[in-house]
């Protein structure tokens, strides 16, 4: 199905032009390495790299197909030995130290002449030093799963500001259940529900400046979200225990209706909905507003680049230009592709209740800024060191000096 409708795309892109004359005479060899491993990104990526050579008749399209966990080791070494023409990676953070290094090529130029239209809302993402270093192809949205049917039989509605959402909260408790479920076992989780509440707290530049070393944890903004979380905490809002378990296994409590609620990615919609609960039964609403900031969201968001050593850099440019395309973007994350969200807003999406609401938030509601998710936009050393410290706060709250003290010190070693 894929390979039929990128082939559909192909065609429609060479009858309404968003193939340019100079595109049309692309020549030679393009290599691409990928990371895209699994069955369904794999099927993507060979259709994609197949109709692009077919679109392109004197041009060769060569494919490497790498493992995901393997490739983040092997990256480096690709892009400094026989570099390839375009490489698979991730937004923001995680790709500054290839940028910092000079690996990644600067497209800044794509940008600013119009050649990626539809791409506003994620340019953020792959912009570093106010420059642009490649383009992303999918990503989904972060938010709040609850029960809907809950909401209704307790006369609730969806909360638009963080006082709203407090007193949801409190009627939820007062109803015999808890607000929200959460596994924090494997730490990251707790890293969500920091993105959210710093960024709603101090905005999204301030997250950022955070994740990049340039804030200080011990700061007043940092504490003044941790005090904003705390009045979550201290309702009784979690599920008790939340440690013990992974995030899988704290579904069952929104399942079986003794949470409500669960601040997650749209991942999880396939497992609420192989548990039993029907769309009737599950909603999802944006988290709410506490501070006078534009709305920052997390989205984790993979990407292509071209490398700065690549040998076909016109025709690596043009297949940027392609995978971003409507098109093709409606194609790829479609139901039979990823499944996932498309990066162009002008694209189409999957007849699907949280498909449809995620892009429509990240299109036109995520002003602020589009976060890749803590362990992404923060340093892989610091981000261990941060979750750690996330999910004690959540489980000893009294702890807070000492875990900034923690997490201050780890910032001042590991951004030196």
């Amino acid at each position: 199905m894929f390979h039929k409708l990128t082939k559909a795309a192909a065609a429609l892109a060479l009858t309404t032009g968003l193939v340019t004359p100079a595109m049309a005479e692309l020549s030679g060899t393009m290599r691409i390495i990928s990371d895209m491993s699994n069955p369904a990104p794999r099927a993507i990526i060979e259709g994609l790299a197949s109709d692009f050579d077919a679109m392109h008749p004197d041009l060769t399209v060569e494919v490497e197909i790498v493992d995901r966990d393997a490739w983040k080791s092997q990256i480096r070494n690709a892009l400094t030995a026989n570099a390839p023409d375009v490489i698979n990676w991730y937004a923001a953070n995680r790709m500054a130290p290839f940028v910092g290094a000079g690996l990644f090529e600067d497209i800044s130029d794509m940008y600013e002449n119009g050649d990626l239209p539809g791409l506003d809302s994620v340019k953020g993402a792959l912009t570093i030093d106010g420059k642009q270093w490649g383009v992303p192809y999918t990503y989904y949205q972060w938010g709040i799963y609850y029960r809907e049917d809950i909401f209704k039989e307790l006369g609730l509605s969806e909360p638009t500001t963080f006082d709203e959402e407090m007193a949801n909260c409190q009627v939820i408790i007062d109803s015999g259940r808890k607000c929200y479920s959460i596994g924090s076992k494997f730490l990251w989780t707790a890293g969500g529900w920091f993105d959210y509440m710093n960024m709603r707290t101090n905005g999204f530049d301030f997250h950022m400046k955070l994740a990049t070393g340039e804030a200080s944890w011990t700061s007043d903004e940092v504490r003044a979200t941790f005090a904003n979380w705390r009045k979550l905490i201290d309702m009784g809002a979690f599920i008790d225990d939340h440690q013990t378990y992974s995030w899988q296994e704290a579904l069952p409590f929104v399942v079986k209706g003794e949470a409500t609620a669960y601040l997650i990615g749209n991942f999880a919609v396939p497992h609420l909905r192989e548990a039993g609960l029907t769309d009737d039964q599950i909603d999802f609403y944006q988290f709410p507003k506490i501070g006078d900031h534009p709305m920052g969201e997390d989205a984790p968001t993979d990407t292509f680049h071209v490398a700065s050593g690549a040998q076909n850099k016109e025709a690596a440019r043009a297949f940027l230009q392609y995978v971003t395309s409507v098109d093709v973007q409606t194609a790829i994350n479609g139901p039979d592709g990823l499944a996932q969200l498309p990066v162009n807003a002008n694209a189409s999406v999957a007849d699907d209740e949280f498909i449809a609401q995620g892009f429509e938030m990240l299109s036109k509601n995520a002003t602020g800024g589009i976060a890749q998710f803590f362990d992404r936009d923060f340093p892989a050393e610091m981000a261990s060191v941060g979750m750690e410290g996330l999910q004690e706060f959540m489980v000893f709250p009294d702890n807070l000096d000492d875990i900034l003290n923690r997490l201050e010190a780890a910032r001042t070693r590991i951004y030196k």
